[in-house]
C-alpha cells in the first residue's frame, strides 16, 4: 500500500477515533446524570414511605431478573451489547419450535402458564410514590447507557488497535519520512 493512501486511512480512523471519544464522554456525563437522579428519587422515596418502608427488607426471597444483557458479533468482528427484557424474545428464536410437520386436528394442549417477572415496586406496596417509579426509570435508563458505552469501549479498543497497526505499517514504508 502506498504512503498516501496510508496516511489517508490512517487520518480517517483517527477523526473516527476522536469521535467515538468525545461521544464516550458525552454518554458517561449523561450515565453519571441519570444514576444521580435514580439515587434521589430513591432517597425522596425514602423520605415519602419512611426509611424502613424501602429497604433491603422489602426484597422478595427469590428474585429474578427483568433485564439481560445480550452480546452480538457485528460484520467487523466487534461485539455489540444490548439490554432486553426478560422473557423477550430475538428474532433467532422466533420460529417454529420443532422441525418437521405438525398436526393441525386432534386435542389441544392447555396453553402454559406465562410467567412474566413481577415488577419490583409491587415488593413496596401497591400505591408507590411517583419518586419510586421515577429512580425505576432513571436506573432502566443508566442500564441502557451501561450497555451503549460498553459497546463504544470496544469500538474504540478497536480502533486504537487498528491506529497502531497503521502507524507500524507506516514507519516499515520506505520512503515514509
Amino acid at each position: 500500500m502506498a504512503v498516501p493512501d496510508l496516511r489517508a486511512e490512517l487520518d480517517s480512523l483517527l477523526l473516527h477515533l476522536f469521535q467515538d471519544l468525545e461521544e464516550l464522554e458525552s454518554k458517561r456525563a449523561v450515565l453519571n446524570a441519570r444514576v444521580e437522579e435514580g439515587w434521589l428519587s430513591l432517597a425522596k422515596a425514602r423520605y415519602a414511605m419512611g426509611a424502613k418502608s424501602v429497604g433491603p427488607l422489602q426484597y422478595a426471597s427469590r428474585m429474578e431478573p427483568k433485564v439481560c444483557v445480550h452480546v452480538s458479533e457485528a460484520q467487523d468482528g466487534l461485539q455489540k451489547f444490548r439490554v432486553v427484557r426478560a422473557g423477550a424474545q430475538t428474532p433467532e428464536e422466533v420460529g417454529p419450535r420443532e422441525a418437521g410437520l405438525r398436526r393441525r386436528k386432534g386435542p389441544t394442549r392447555p396453553p402454559e402458564p406465562s410467567e412474566a417477572p413481577q415488577d419490583p415496586l409491587n415488593w413496596f406496596g401497591i400505591l408507590v410514590p411517583h419518586s419510586l417509579r421515577q429512580a425505576q426509570a432513571s436506573f432502566w435508563d443508566g442500564l441502557q447507557l451501561a450497555a451503549d458505552i460498553a459497546s463504544l469501549q470496544n469500538r474504540i479498543d478497536w480502533g486504537r488497535s487498528q491506529l497502531q497497526g497503521l502507524q507500524e505499517k507506516l514507519k516499515l514504508e520506505p520512503g515514509a519520512a
